[in-house]
């Protein structure tokens, strides 16, 4: 079946390496140090948490958390977002705003209502560290849910200086389905009408990427996902699906690929917006599972135990509004979807211990640039020098 022309240009792009990439750019990358560690983990206790659920020790729903993983690092149990006039208390801002270290660093390309599209206009993290070393992209890894397709596209900003020449890789169940359709196109093996189908399916899924350049996944990548889809199959019904997925996809991930940089977006708190309590507090014990088997497998492996530092954070808080027919909130500005908190703990990390000090969210991506010895010129945040051992 024939390729259509916007796959043949993103064949293009990566055939040129990282797409509309100057040679300058391309020499500046090759020559810059290898990097040594520590490895970091950047965990959005995901879909937006209050307090009370997650690190109150009478009502958390995550005991692995607040229990065990506490006592190995540093708890900073009053983490704020800042009330400034045009920042919203929700998933995509939050997260921008950990991966950038600054309040509004995005723009939003949305071109229908709820369609919540957001691109970051200054460096994340991910282009800040591997602008620094000579990282390959797979060691850069975003791990994304499948019910967040806007957060697809993280991977990179617009800023002249950083951008796709430095992005990291997203592993999600999108872009799963992008290689298999892909695969199937290429073996030919179905009736000729199931081929039409298959087409369709990838082209809505190219077509959700209105960027000018989307290169494709690295090689490395990409043999990642065969091995997955030897797995797991073609059907998507033996795989985990929602939070469980993303635990099983960055488990695979430390052990075929390697990353040195990696964020895995938890969401599944937010499913309480179909109204049921159980969903949100039920999803944060399913996280504080999913962080103890990656916890696990990373003191398991020589590659990471011991050079690698945790950090663990919301996206946003959460209020709990009894005037409305979903009591769980975070779209109202209220006080409470303005608190967060962070665990950090790992290599060079103090142990046991609560900073208690008003700190805000964008000291997030300044503090892991210090424990990556980066230099986030952008982040506003200040680096909580308190963590260090």
């Amino acid at each position: 079946m024939a390729i259509n022309r916007r796959e043949f240009n993103i064949g293009l792009g990566a055939a040129a390496g990282t797409g509309l990439l100057s040679s300058d750019m391309t020499k500046r990358a090759l020559a810059a140090p290898a990097y040594k560690g520590p490895n970091v983990i950047i965990i959005r206790f995901g879909g937006g948490v209050r307090r009370r659920e997650t690190i109150d020790p009478v009502h958390t729903y995550a005991p692995n958390l607040l229990n065990v993983l506490t006592k190995r690092g540093v708890l900073i149990p009053n983490m704020t977002i800042a009330k400034l006039e045009g920042v919203n208390t929700s998933h995509a801002e939050g997260t921008l705003n950990i991966l950038t270290g600054r309040y509004l660093a995005y723009r939003d390309t949305s071109t229908r209502p709820l369609d919540d599209r957001l691109e970051p206009i200054l460096p994340t993290l991910f282009e800040y560290f591997r602008s620094a070393f000579n990282v390959p992209s797979h060691r850069a890894l975003l791990v994304n849910g499948e019910d967040r397709p806007q957060e697809e596209f993280f991977t990179y900003g617009v800023h002249g200086h950083y951008g796709i020449a430095y992005r990291s890789e997203m592993l999600s169940l999108h872009r799963f389905k992008l290689h298999k359709f892909a695969s199937i196109l290429k073996e030919a093996k179905l009736p000729d009408a199931e081929l039409v189908k298959v087409q369709n399916q990838y082209d809505k899924l190219l077509a959700a990427d209105r960027r000018d350049l989307a290169p494709r996944q690295s090689l490395e990548v990409e043999e990642f996902w065969e091995h997955w889809r030897m797995h797991y199959g073609d059907t998507g019904l033996k795989n985990p699906r929602g939070d469980r997925l993303l635990t099983e996809i960055a488990i695979r991930a430390l052990g075929e690929l390697k990353p040195q940089l990696m964020m895995i977006n938890y969401q599944d708190p937010d499913y309480v917006h179909w109204g049921n309590a159980s969903h949100y507090t039920r999803a944060i014990t399913v996280i504080d599972d999913g962080i103890k088997r990656l916890v696990a497998a990373v003191d398991a492996d020589p590659d990471y135990r011991g050079n690698t530092v945790f950090v663990i954070t919301p996206d946003c808080g959460r209020d709990a509004n009894p005037i409305t027919d979903i009591p769980f909130q975070h779209h109202f500005n209220s006080r409470a979807a303005h608190e967060t908190w962070a665990l950090v703990f790992g290599s060079g990390i103090v142990k046991n211990r609560t900073l208690d000090k008003p700190v805000d969210q964008t000291a997030v991506a300044a503090t892991v640039s210090a424990i990556m010895d980066f230099k986030a010129r952008e982040a506003e945040g200040n680096v909580l020098s308190e963590l260090f051992a």
